[in-house]
């Protein structure tokens, strides 16, 4: 009797003689380029360094398209957004110790915005494992515990045939609910030596589902049935998960108000008249949150942003769905639905009950029209004109990738994005420089829209050398720099919090100039001017800059109120 997991799939005979008569001069390296490639890879990210040569060298055999950036940091940010917009977990190839190192941030960020990134390390030849101290260049005692509490998964390969398998494998649990990055390193000696492993032909590394549990989203569909003031907080997890079309359906099926997290940005549209857009931030949507007897959370753990700084405090029921088990429930107790949002979306469409709310409409208008009135008395004309010119120049299907600068934080909670996947930023660990090389990696993975960056001089400088890759490309991004000196955000903290500012200024150069140098046009624009000269900047393929010199102010925050 024969079993399904019984058959075998037999090669052909052209697979059988390629297996046997393997092409010569293949390396380690080799195997990794074509295990990528079968996955499905046409892109890889990264920068050489000498142990990982065997790996660089077999790109040079391979149809895989590679972008080199100039630090290693910024090559994760492009891998980064790269695996936001497509979907796909970006690969990202690395040199041991300081330039793998040089890589924790933007690993740090893809774990928290849940970014599919397949970072790939070299490691120091085998006969240096182990954790004794052999004194090779770039040596560390253990290099992967370094990353094992930044990314999803650790794989150490130490044979030429583990390369396949441990490829694969962190491949499907980049792309598992939640996505995130992960890490494979390889020592020197396996990637150089010669190798006779016939070349990868298959791929397949299908990520697991993580369907929601009935029980649960039984009892949810029934308390958001019943409730009276539902309402609904999107996070992150629904623009990954490709979920907007079924949150919208729920939230019209249930008359529900919907607001949208930092990292959810997009999922729900900014005008709808269910949307509370994104003004998460703001004591009156606090206030209208906590006051729904039944609260949905979509993809979204209510950490420090989407809780007004962990004023929220929800007097109704909490239905919270969470593909990261970490975050179910770590802030608020809830219904706590451990599974992807797009699937336990789904399940909730099939069993709730459709609600009637006439008022619902009304009850977002005046939210929003207490969040313009408080805008409205703080004298921030600049800053929402800039924004507001910022959204006009930019095409509505372009994607937007913004640094930690002080316009950033008004685009959190003030810009509309015109989609899910649109509006992409450092939010979710808020470290310096994401903004432009993050663009380069959308602009690789999209090439059919102009991309727009925003940093605020501060930032500009920790990426100022992607200049280079920008040009060596010919990306076509648009980088807005906000010129104000120094930290801005830092300077407005520090001065009312103890009166004057510290360590915030800086001496920067000329930044048209400087982009110039690259062979890169500039523009030194003013606010009246900014929506015309970016405008224009967009319109041209290639790379550009505008620099936009102004001392922006954030608007007040509320949860001092509280």
């Amino acid at each position: 009797m024969t079993h399904d997991h019984d058959l075998v799939l037999r090669p052909t005979e052209a697979q059988t003689s390629a297996a046997l008569n393997p092409p010569p001069g293949r390396n380690g390296g080799d195997l990794v380029v074509e295990t990528l490639a079968a996955l499905g890879t046409t892109t890889v990210f990264g920068l050489p360094g000498q142990h990982a040569l065997g790996v660089f060298d077999a790109l040079r055999r391979s149809d895989l398209r590679y972008i080199g950036l100039r630090v290693e940091n910024n090559a994760g940010f492009a891998a980064d957004a790269y695996g936001r917009i497509t979907g796909e977990a970006a690969p990202l190839l690395l040199s041991t110790g300081p330039g793998a190192l040089t890589s924790l941030a933007a690993l740090q960020e893809a774990a928290a915005a849940s970014a599919p990134v397949l970072a790939i390390s070299s490691q120091i030849p085998s006969a240096g494992l182990g954790g004794g101290r052999h004194g090779y260049l770039h040596e560390l005692p253990d290099q992967s515990a370094s990353f094992r509490g930044v990314v999803k998964s650790v794989h150490t390969v130490r044979t030429q045939s583990q390369i396949p398998s441990a490829i694969e494998a962190a491949w499907k649990s980049a792309l598992t609910a939640p996505h995130g990055p992960v890490w494979v390193e390889i020592p020197q000696d396996v990637l150089l030596a010669e190798t006779s492993i016939p070349v990868v032909t298959g791929g397949d590394a299908f990520p697991e589902e993580l369907p929601p549990r009935p029980e649960l989203t039984a009892v949810a569909a029934d308390l958001l049935s019943r409730a009276e003031r539902p309402a609904i907080i999107a996070g992150g997890g629904v623009v990954r998960a490709d979920a907007s079309g079924k949150l919208k359906q729920l939230a019209e099926m249930l008359r529900a108000p919907v607001v949208t997290t930092p990292g959810g940005k997009g999922a729900f549209p900014w005008k709808h008249p269910l949307s509370l857009q994104s003004w998460i931030e703001d004591r009156h949507t606090t206030d209208f949150l906590e006051d729904a007897d039944v609260l949905l959370v979509v993809g979204s753990g209510l950490g420090e942003l989407s809780s007004n700084y962990h004023t929220f405090k929800p007097r109704g029921r909490v239905v919270q769905i969470e593909a990261d088990l970490g975050k179910l429930e770590s802030n608020h107790s809830a219904l706590g639905i451990h599974a992807d949002a797009r699937l336990a979306l789904q399940a909730l469409l099939e069993t709730v009950s459709a609600r009637e709310d006439a008022k619902a409409p009304e009850r977002v208008r005046e939210v929003l029209a207490k969040v313009a009135e408080r805008l409205g008395s703080q004298e921030l004309t600049l800053e929402q004109d800039v924004l507001a010119a910022v959204r006009r120049a930019l095409p509505a299907d372009s994607p937007s990738f913004w640094d930690m600068t002080i316009l950033a934080y008004w685009a959190w909670s003030a810009f509309d994005a015109k989609g899910p996947n649109h509006m992409h930023s450092a939010q979710g660990s808020g470290g310096l420089g994401y903004g432009f090389p993050a663009a380069l990696g959308g602009a690789v993975a999209d090439p059919t829209r102009p991309v727009l960056a925003v940093s605020g001089d501060g930032g500009a400088l920790y990426s100022i050398a992607e200049l280079a890759t920008a040009r060596q490309y010919d990306l076509n991004v648009t980088w807005l720099i906000v010129d104000d000196g120094g930290y801005g955000i830092l300077r407005e903290y520090m001065t009312d919090a103890f009166g004057e500012a510290t360590a915030t200024e800086l001496t920067r150069p000329d930044y048209v100039a400087l982009a110039e140098s690259f062979g890169v046009p500039g523009v030194r624009t003013s606010p009246q001017t900014l929506e015309a000269d970016l405008a224009k900047a967009l319109e041209e393929p290639g790379p550009s800059v505008v620099v936009l010199p102004a001392v922006l102010r954030m608007f007040a925050p509320t949860h001092l109120e509280s």
